[in-house]
């Protein structure tokens, strides 16, 4: 798929139209996925959380049996139960997690969005679908006044961050539990908190735990200085 000339690029804004039409092989996907469950949300899923947020958590795209059905990011899938468990724990969210966006959680000072904002086949965008989707993720960064901290999960949000910082990938490699300073951002590294890599010990509660805590002493520190 070629990207679209600069000449039919629309003007981004910060959260897509839910029937974006700007990458054919995934909007082809979300109508199959329609026609098979007319009630589920089945299209760009919009960002969760506040405006006021200092930290924003970057996700891959939505799971088809998640995000994609509920239209919350990360609500209704694996990924979602330690992600909202975490940011509970460490402050960001105040509520309970039911898996549905109707549940009444709220974040706190975050909020959450993905790389991409529809659902992938297999879960894999391209690269020129995430190089399209970037001027919606840029417009989202550029809408968020108080921002000072991401969290990037997984290598494609890690990409996806830099690109649209335009960093260069050899001067901030990806590494769990890595911090990079970039400008008047911190760029916080972790694994994805996918089924698979939290089924195969790749990424423990323990180890994702430890990238938040390092985020909430690093927001702290910033309150009080």
């Amino acid at each position: 798929m070629a990207n679209p000339s600069s000449a039919s690029l629309p003007s981004f804004t910060p959260e897509a139209p839910r029937d974006c039409p700007l990458c054919p092989r995934l909007v082809a996907f979300r109508r199959a996925a329609a026609e098979a469950e007319p009630h589920w949300f089945n299209g760009a899923v919009p960002s969760f959380g506040t405006s006021d947020a200092r930290l924003l958590i970057v996700g891959l795209a939505p799971g088809l049996k998640g995000a994609n059905r509920t239209g919350r990011p990360f609500t209704g899938d694996h990924a979602g139960e330690l992600l909202y468990a975490t940011l509970l724990t460490f402050g960001f969210a105040r509520g309970t997690y039911r898996a549905d966006p109707g549940d009444g959680l709220a974040l706190t000072d975050c909020m959450i969005t993905n790389a991409v904002r529809c659902v992938p086949p297999a879960n894999k965008p391209t690269p020129e679908e995430i190089a399209t989707c970037r001027g919606y993720f840029s417009a989202r960064l550029a809408a968020l006044p108080r921002l000072k901290a991401l969290v990037m999960l997984g290598r494609v949000a890690h990409e996806q961050t830099l690109s649209a910082l335009t960093l260069k990938r050899s001067q901030f490699p990806f590494a769990h539990g890595a911090r990079h300073a970039a400008g008047r951002f911190a760029l916080f590294d972790s694994l994805h908190c996918s089924r698979l890599n939290t089924n195969t010990g790749r990424l423990t509660m323990e180890m994702f735990h430890a990238v938040f805590r390092d985020v909430r002493d690093y927001l702290d520190s910033l309150r009080d200085s």
